[in-house]
């Protein structure tokens, strides 16, 4: 194999190779091309131009001689063995050119450049979609709680959430997808005995269409201050069977594999919907529920992108005012950008600002407020040079003070007393005056917005 020629400036990294391929691709649609990138596993890139309808323009006639070279030139490393390519010249383009999962070029929103990323895990970020309503017309409504980074108090106020909207009067199911790191589901059970499987488990049956009278959902013991709420749970791990090992870690390597028919992604919804269905056969209306709380893997994984991104209609993002939440959150939200789901996530979205300290004047929650703003700038339209008065209702740019922007921040109050907390083995525990200060403003908050109207269940653009 002929190596590339080592670029003038020096090697080219990784981060580098997209906008050198969609610079020599924006060249190539200036010309009159229609060009799709498209980038493998390994991060090299192919330009596939579009000739199916026909000869190419005129300038664009020694295609392969005049940018061919300048492909393996600026790409270096990571120009594909076949870095230039016409639709023409493969057996089969269709495949690659109307593939759904190619998206616009955010820089050129309106122009004919498109990139197709391969990749072996994390591509369900870059999918994003709306769960739909169900066949009687009604939506269950699906929220993520999710946090870059861990020990924000995700699980707690999962946990505190859930009791609060049963007390509502909801049907209400919290699934443990945390499956690395369970942690929800005793709190939640408040007593009652996990059932002897968990999400786990149905992951792993499903897979060889052995789950059929799994037991992995269990009612919670707690009881709501009305009749009509109800408090279910889907723990990550079960109990287990007496006499039977666990083997906790040997399934969880098992779960994220592909399977014929189904990606991980399509196995981890039919987990949850199989959850969801257990309640509505088991609960005392004969309804399902009507709020499923996702408690998400945190960090950039699979489990988390498919939690935000597919399952479900409201994502709580989690943080504290620090380098990294804001680092991590700014590169998710810039995979976002860059892959042209920007339009479709951002009003998923909803920050919440965990273990706020007391500060002057509420000085904390400005500049948490103003670090979330300029995350979310990157999902937010760009306000053109204002050349008229009149308001351009099709942008999406809420301003820094916007309440009910998704930057703006859900706040709980850091109390000393949810240290120690034993969640557990307290009972009645979220009634204390310190846990009801912490989230005063956090349970009407999250409540008004997990049950409004989900997204549209439209398909991204």
């Amino acid at each position: 194999m002929t190596l590339a020629p080592e670029p003038a400036g020096g090697p080219v990294r990784f981060a580098e190779a997209r906008p050198l391929a969609l610079a020599l691709a924006h060249e190539l649609a200036d010309a009159g091309a229609d060009v799709l990138a498209v980038r493998d596993v390994q991060g090299r890139f192919t330009l596939l131009v579009d000739d199916r309808a026909g000869q190419l323009p005129p300038a664009l006639q020694n295609l392969e001689a005049d940018y061919g070279p300048r492909v393996v030139q600026d790409l270096g490393p990571y120009a594909a063995d076949r870095p230039l390519i016409r639709a023409s010249g493969l057996f089969s383009a269709g495949p690659l050119l109307d593939s759904v999962r190619a998206v616009t070029d955010p820089q050129r929103p309106a122009g004919r450049v498109r990139v197709l990323d391969n990749t072996v895990v994390g591509e369900d970020w870059a999918q994003v979609s709306t769960p739909a309503a169900e066949a009687d017309g009604t939506r269950t409504h699906r929220t993520a709680l999710y946090g870059f980074k861990g020990g924000v108090g995700r699980s707690t106020a999962t946990a505190v959430l859930a009791r609060h909207l049963a007390d509502q009067g909801h049907i209400v199911l919290v699934v443990d997808l945390d499956l690395e790191s369970p942690g929800v589901g005793p709190i939640v059970a408040a007593g009652a005995e996990l059932p002897p499987h968990g999400v786990i488990d149905q992951l792993v049956e499903a897979a060889i269409g052995n789950d059929e009278g799994l037991e992995h959902v269990v009612r919670s013991a707690y009881t709501p201050r009305t009749g009509r709420g109800e408090l279910w749970l889907a723990p990550a791990r079960g109990r287990g069977t007496p006499g039977v090992p666990y083997a906790y870690v040997d399934k969880l390597n098992r779960v994220y594999a592909d399977v014929p028919g189904a990606g991980f992604a399509d196995r981890l919804e039919q987990a949850v919907r199989a959850c969801e269905d257990t309640v509505g056969r088991d609960s005392d209306s004969g309804r399902r529920p009507d709020v499923v709380l996702l408690d998400s893997r945190a960090g950039i994984h699979d489990i988390a992108a498919v939690t935000i991104s597919r399952l479900c209609d409201l994502a709580l993002l989690f943080g504290t005012d620090n380098a990294q939440t804001w680092q991590g959150y700014g590169d998710l939200f810039a995979a976002w950008l860059a892959s042209g789901q920007a339009p479709a996530i951002r009003e998923k979205l909803r920050m919440v600002a965990s273990m706020v300290p007391d500060s002057p004047q509420g000085a904390y929650l400005r500049s948490f407020r103003e670090h979330a703003w300029g995350c979310f700038s990157l999902l937010y339209d760009d306000v053109p040079a204002a050349e008229t008065n009149e308001l351009n209702l099709d942008l999406f740019s809420p301003t820094l003070e916007d309440e009910a922007a998704p930057h703006h921040p859900v706040p709980i109050l850091f109390e000393p007393g949810l240290v120690g907390l034993d969640a557990v083995t307290a009972p009645g525990w979220q009634d204390r005056a310190f846990v009801q200060a912490a989230y005063q403003a956090f349970l009407p908050t999250a409540t008004l917005l997990i049950t409004a109207d989900p997204q549209s269940s439209e398909e991204p653009r």
